[in-house]
């Protein structure tokens, strides 16, 4: 969203391990270099760590990126794997075709057959293990016995583990001592110096197209306390306080979009804490109105056994008792009518006294343990949302199944903002504290409330509670026109038909003027996308893509789901 505002090409702070954007500080350079000289050795293993979040994946990547022509890499990005299982993946990876139930030893004759292949061929193959600290002790050790493979020259396989610091701990195991043996070379890999931390923000500003320093001192200092030079929480609250900027429309960064994008990444507990204890302040006094209004219906019913009583009695009664009583006071009356516990003072209908059924019910807050449900789910429940019955048996890649039935998958990065912006129904990427990962559907946004999608059924949750551990990234579906299935250099008459009856639409809802009207109508179709796109603050590109096309079909309605409430002029 904030691209074109501060004259980006692409995300500038992406967490995406994309190797063009590693800023190579003396401590990368230098795992890097462990990386190269390590695989011109004669086999064994190497040994790279690091906290959470310090580059030792997209320093992988850049390796891969540059490795000398003759090798050859496999790389296992899950290695929660049996001893079977890993070697299984090993051979997927290295191309070697093999039986679903082998057994261990049939799959360590193929790859040792593979790996003579590729010596006799003058390849040297390298095997790349990220979050290696998840390996067990006997699947280590039958990595060990992979590297026994060898000639009388050389060893055939180089094993690179990458992992953070308690690999290093495991590796000291007494029954390890013969793999930590054969570790050819290893290095730990540190934070971001706070010398570094300006030239590190600058290098990632130019690769993403912008010439020049958006971030005062005082952000950067703030920035490097937060983050304590960890890239991918520098990462994080840059991308923040970019979004933040762009809403006040800033083009620099300051002290305070830093602490506040702060708050955003981490959670802050005080805020949060702040936030629940007032509304369960408002929610027991909510909560004691409902009580009194009980008491006084059930009085009321038991009154009118005995004595005649008009409607336009009893309401007069709540009036003036609450009036009396300070209940219904001056900002606190929209309040109480949202709660259902109170509609008004003065209020006529009678169909609003519903006494213990206006009761507010308890706020509920988003638990990761018991909320976030798997990727296949999250996707089952998107699917449903848009009346699709998803079977991951037949698609098992959820977007081939989307494409399938004319629609897409969007990946995004974003806020709150970015969701409302796009207007649909989403997956949201969740992390706990311990790193691990799953998926949350939001079905809709209103105020601080958010319905989600679990097996179980839909449910409402405070959107604070899911924040704490959502960092950004999210998904959506949306509606592909036909047109975009058409080559681009075919002169596509669908597209241009397309884009000239929605534009027409356009022009009438947001012109001025007829006149305006017309000038817009007898654009170009290019020109046409244009002014929409400057219109809707979209990056002007004169290209109907995906971004385009969703504010399109949100300015114009149609039948797909929304994820916030229409506003009253678009009706129900």
């Amino acid at each position: 969203m904030y691209y074109d505002f501060f004259g980006f090409r692409e995300p500038p702070f992406s967490i995406a391990p994309d190797p063009r954007y590693l800023y190579l500080s003396e401590r990368h350079k230098e795992a890097l270099a462990h990386l190269m000289y390590g695989v011109k050795g004669q086999g064994g293993f190497i040994v790279i760590t690091g906290e959470v979040g310090t580059g030792k994946t997209t320093v992988s990547r850049c390796f891969i990126e540059n490795a000398p022509e003759n090798v050859d890499i496999a790389l296992i990005l899950n290695p929660r794997l049996s001893a079977r299982e890993l070697l299984s993946s090993v051979c997927d990876e290295m191309g070697v075709p093999h039986p679903a139930n082998a057994t261990i030893k049939e799959l360590v004759d193929l790859i040792n057959q593979d790996l003579l292949s590729a010596h006799a061929a003058g390849r040297h193959k390298v095997l790349i293990i990220d979050e290696a600290q998840n390996l067990s002790a006997d699947v280590l050790e039958q990595l060990r016995l992979l590297t026994n493979l060898e000639t009388a020259e050389k060893k055939l396989l180089q094993i690179v583990l990458l992992g953070q610091p308690e690999l290093q701990q495991i590796l000291a195991m007494p029954e390890l001592r013969q793999l930590n043996q054969r570790v050819t070379a290893r290095y730990h890999l540190d934070a971001i110096g706070r010398a570094e931390l300006p030239n590190y923000l600058s290098y990632r500003l130019s690769v993403a197209g912008m010439r020049g320093d958006i971030f005062n001192s005082g952000a950067v200092s703030r920035l490097y306390k937060e983050s304590q030079g960890i890239p991918r929480l520098i990462n994080l609250i840059s991308d923040r306080a970019l979004l933040g900027a762009y809403a006040e429309g800033e083009h620099e960064i300051t002290t305070a979009h830093i602490r506040q994008a702060a708050r955003e990444v981490r959670g802050d507990t005080s805020v949060m804490q702040a936030r629940q204890a007032a509304g369960a302040r408002k929610s027991s006094g909510y909560l004691l109105l409902a009580a009194s209004l009980l008491v006084a219906v059930v009085g009321t019913v038991w009154l009118a056994d005995r004595w005649p009583v008009t409607v336009t009695d009893i309401q007069a009664g709540f009036s003036s008792s609450s009036v009396q009583a300070g209940i219904v006071e001056r900002g606190d009356s929209e309040n109480i009518d949202q709660s259902g516990a109170l509609a008004s003072a003065s209020s006529p209908a009678p169909q609003e006294l519903q006494g213990p059924s206006n009761a507010v019910p308890a706020v509920e807050s988003f638990e990761f343990s018991s909320d976030s449900i798997n990727l296949v789910d999250a996707f089952r429940s998107l699917f449903k949302l848009w009346q699709y019955d998803y079977r991951p048996e037949a698609f098992p890649t959820a977007c081939q199944y989307a494409r399938a039935e004319g629609m897409a998958c969007l990946d995004r990065q974003g806020t709150r903002r970015s969701l409302e912006f796009l207007n649909r129904p989403a997956i949201l990427e969740l992390r706990d504290q311990s790193g691990k990962r799953g998926y949350a559907v939001i079905k809709s946004l209103d105020g601080s409330m958010a319905t989600i999608v679990t097996p179980e059924g839909a449910r409402e949750v405070t959107f604070t509670s899911i924040e704490r551990y959502w960092f950004g990234d999210f998904r959506i579906l949306w509606r592909r026109p036909d047109f975009l299935d058409v080559p681009a250099d075919s002169g596509n008459r669908e597209e241009q038909l397309w884009i000239g009856a929605r534009m027409m639409e356009l022009a009438d809802k947001h012109s001025e003027s007829s006149v305006e009207t017309g000038r817009i109508n007898r654009m170009p179709t290019e020109k046409q996308i244009r002014w929409y796109q400057d219109l809707k603050g979209l990056t002007v590109d004169g290209i109907a893509g995906a971004m385009t096309i969703i504010q399109i079909n949100n300015d114009l309605g149609g039948p797909f789901p929304r994820l916030t409430p229409p506003a009253p002029s678009e009706g129900q």
